[in-house]
């Protein structure tokens, strides 16, 4: 792991015990909208009664998870198992408290445990900017995914023509979130990270690129509120 990569993780381990508070309370909620959103779209584009694997990337503390399970019940699809991967095992522990009967996995998005062609679903959700070999964890979904199976991104995207209601976006995420974040986690650096990561990280197109490169066919992308927060669903080729 390189030592970029260790440092976020290091991060992630420590704000992990006020993780969901200060999520529930900068987002006012709203995010929870958005993963519900993002997994009925999942389930309108592929078409099956029954999902085998969904397996969920950088899960943190399972958020995502919860709303495969309530979104697969209240679409009426049978769902095998939901599995969680993260390198965290700060965050890990939290996820393993909250949900007991899911399946965890201490591992990095380019070191997957799954087997070839297993996983019908693999989900990212606000993970993909955290990691650093992106090409190359995006050829390991790809090798996990059967053939059909979905990515689905949900990520704050950079935006490099910002419209005036982009611009109050950006005022929140660099001026208000680090200091409500770091307030709640009493880890500042933790939450000033946030507005910079977004900073370095791609614009839609860009990702939508990466994603073609690596035998993906981007099916559907919606941005929410403001363009904070995009979703991205691509099929395996």
């Amino acid at each position: 792991m390189s030592e970029k990569q260790e440092k976020i993780v290091s991060m992630f381990d420590d704000i992990a015990p006020t993780y969901d508070v200060a999520n529930r309370v900068m987002s006012m909620g709203v995010d929870k909208k958005w993963r519900r959103k993002a997994c009925n779209k999942a389930f309108d584009y592929y078409k099956h009664d029954t999902v085998a694997c969904i397996v969920d990337v950088a899960c943190g503390t399972g958020d995502m998870m919860g709303h495969w399970q309530q979104q697969s019940r209240e679409n009426g699809i049978g769902v095998e198992c939901i599995t969680g991967v993260d390198p965290s095992e700060g965050m890990v522990a939290v996820a393993r408290e909250k949900f007991p009967d899911f399946n965890f996995f201490i591992a990095k998005a380019t070191e997957l445990p799954q087997d070839d062609a297993s996983a019908d679903f693999i989900s990212i959700t606000y993970g993909i900017r955290n990691v650093v070999e992106r090409d190359a964890a995006l050829r390991e979904f790809h090798r996990v995914l059967k053939h059909g199976g979905m990515v689905i991104i949900l990520e704050f995207m950079k935006n490099e023509n910002p419209s005036f209601l982009g611009k109050i976006r950006d005022f929140y995420m660099n001026k208000i979130l680090p200091k409500v974040g770091g307030f709640i986690s009493k880890n500042l650096e933790a939450y000033e990270y946030l507005p910079n990561s977004i900073e370095d990280f791609l614009t839609v197109d860009k990702m939508k690129a990466e994603l073609d490169a690596a035998g993906f066919e981007v099916r559907y992308h919606e941005s929410f509120s403001m363009d904070i927060s995009t979703l991205i669903i691509a099929q395996k080729r």
